[in-house]
């Protein structure tokens, strides 16, 4: 078989800094667009005001303008001799550069998004960073561990010490008039009120100064969420971006070749092919007798410790992935556990019935590890990409790697498990949709709801439920997000078939998800260009 692509990899990683490859017209070298990389982040993250970053109108403003100080220098790049690896990662800086403008300009979540000014964490996410906008303060509980030492004490009460200060200044900055961002959003500061308090408990025998620290960070978050609700009945305004502006983020931040549009229709497309795929499945299985959702916690336990083994082993006997050495213990990690059955959302119902089939949506963890594992040669793919630029690949690879492992067998001795996956198709295609027809302001954030539990199989999405919330308020927040899942998936798949042709007997699966996972969680259409050389779908969005 053919070896493609791989060498693009190579000659990136092995170009000298006075390589001929390095040289352009006006003497500018990839050493060069790393140094305006770094020059670029450390602008990107705002100034400190009474010890928080600095949201007021005045500063937005004049950042503003010294935002097109590095977009000059940006386009002062003459790139076209350089390899194809160092040119993607001047889109990288273009894009990142875009999702700023973009969010200065139409987004403002510090003005629009009480959500925005949630500060604390207490999960990690299964992404490169957190999903949606948010500040540049955050504070990670997840990071620590308690009871805290006293150099973690120190560290942690100094992050909760801008609490109070950037809830003050939010009651400035918030002059927005979405009102559904506006309404939704409380409810995250009441989860990081809840959180605080949980910490506290956790905390109670702390040093003096932290709890100083803890108790005005709960005494801020308190007073604003009395603030927000006040102030609540004078929001009346829409809270979707429209279809221009949705259309102009997901092309020039996100870097995803499609339009509101042609979203909506390959959204619908798919999720008639999940419901109608899900009725020939049934329609199978009818002899069969159906999945009996685990009803104990030791049956859990011992459900998800043989799906732990038979998954990992499936993946490399099988040949799907290379033979990474963090399979397993990821799996291990994130095997989740037993919740009562009145409180399971929809993907612990899923769970519940056949873990395997949520974890084939663990390439999240996967993809965590990789970035844990190895530092990519290109200091602009090392970390997480701003603005949630990766979300096309992060999400439509975990989405895409259910359908994928169906196909390849996982569940041959398990035909009703196959059911679950067209499930879970539906309903991402369900809440997408939702997504975009509330952004184009034809739903209210309500009626995405309802759109979401109507169509979603087996009525398995509840309203009772966070989750239900939850997801429609982050897509809301972050334009492009709740879609990203099935047109990433879309994307990928492309890229699957597209390799496969250009090699005389395909590709194997383990050297295409090598390839894709070498050139890192970047844009899949940049992925694409780097792997197969078409540079066709970049070309379509830099005009």
């Amino acid at each position: 078989m053919k070896q493609i692509i791989p060498l693009l990899l190579l000659i990136f990683i092995l170009s000298p800094a006075t390589g001929e490859a390095q040289k352009v017209a006006n003497g500018k070298s990839h050493n060069d667009l790393l140094v305006l990389f770094e020059d670029w982040r450390e602008f990107e993250s705002p100034p400190l005001l009474d010890g928080a970053p600095d949201y007021t109108v005045e500063t937005t403003a004049r950042r503003h303008r010294e935002l097109e100080d590095y977009q000059q220098r940006l386009m002062a790049f003459e790139t076209d001799g350089w390899p194809v690896a160092q040119q993607v990662d001047w889109h990288l800086l273009r894009a990142e550069m875009n999702g700023m403008d973009f969010n200065t300009r139409v987004l403002k979540p510090w003005v629009r998004d009480p959500a925005y000014y949630t500060s604390v964490w207490t999960e990690q996410s299964d992404t490169p960073a957190h999903e949606g906008p948010y500040h540049h303060a955050l504070v990670e509980l997840w990071t620590y561990d308690f009871p805290l030492d006293a150099k973690a004490e120190e560290k942690l009460a100094t992050e909760l010490r801008t609490i109070p200060s950037l809830l003050q200044q939010a009651r400035v900055n918030l002059t927005g008039n979405a009102r559904e961002l506006w309404i939704a959003g409380i409810k995250n500061l009441e989860d990081q009120e809840a959180a605080l308090v949980d910490l506290e408990q956790k905390t109670g025998d702390s040093g003096r100064a932290f709890k100083t620290a803890l108790a005005k960070a709960s005494l801020a978050t308190n007073e604003f969420i009395n603030w927000l609700n006040d102030q609540s009945a004078t929001k009346t305004g829409p809270s979707g971006i429209g279809k221009d502006n949705y259309t102009w983020q997901l092309r020039n931040v996100h870097l995803v070749p499609l339009s509101w549009e042609e979203e909506v229709a390959l959204l619908k497309r798919e999720l008639d092919r999940a419901r109608s795929m899900l009725v020939l499945e049934e329609h199978r299985n009818r002899h069969l007798p159906p999945l009996v959702p685990i009803a104990s916690e030791a049956e859990y336990r011992q459900h998800a410790e043989r799906s732990v083994v038979k998954f990992a082993r499936f993946l490399k006997d099988e040949e799907i992935l290379p033979d990474y050495d963090f399979i397993e213990p990821v799996l291990r990690q994130h095997m989740g556990e037993f919740i009562p059955e009145d409180s399971r959302n929809f993907f612990y119902i899923v769970s519940h019935h056949e873990p395997m089939a949520l974890w084939t949506h663990w390439y999240h963890w996967f993809d965590l590890a990789m970035m844990e594992s190895r530092s990519h040669p290109s200091p602009v793919r090392r970390g997480p990409l701003l603005y949630n630029i990766w979300d096309s690949r992060a999400e439509g690879m975990a989405t895409g790697f259910e359908e994928m492992m169906m196909h390849a067998g996982l569940f041959d001795d398990n035909p009703r498990a196959r059911e679950l996956v067209w499930i879970m198709l539906a309903q991402r295609a369900a809440r997408g949709l939702g997504s975009l027809y509330a952004h184009a302001n034809i739903f209210t954030l309500k009626e995405a709801r309802d759109f979401h539990v109507k169509h979603t199989p087996r009525g398995w999405m509840s309203e009772e439920l966070d989750l239900l919330g939850f997801e429609q308020l982050l897509y809301l927040r972050q334009p492009g997000y709740g879609s990203s899942y099935v047109t990433g998936k879309y994307l990928i798949e492309q890229l699957l078939a597209e390799m496969s042709e250009q090699s005389d007997d395909g590709i194997a699966l383990s050297e295409f998800f090598r390839q894709v996972d070498d050139v890192g969680l970047i844009p899949v259409s940049l992925i694409r260009w780097q792997l197969t050389g078409k540079g066709d779908q970049i070309q379509s969005l830099y005009k």
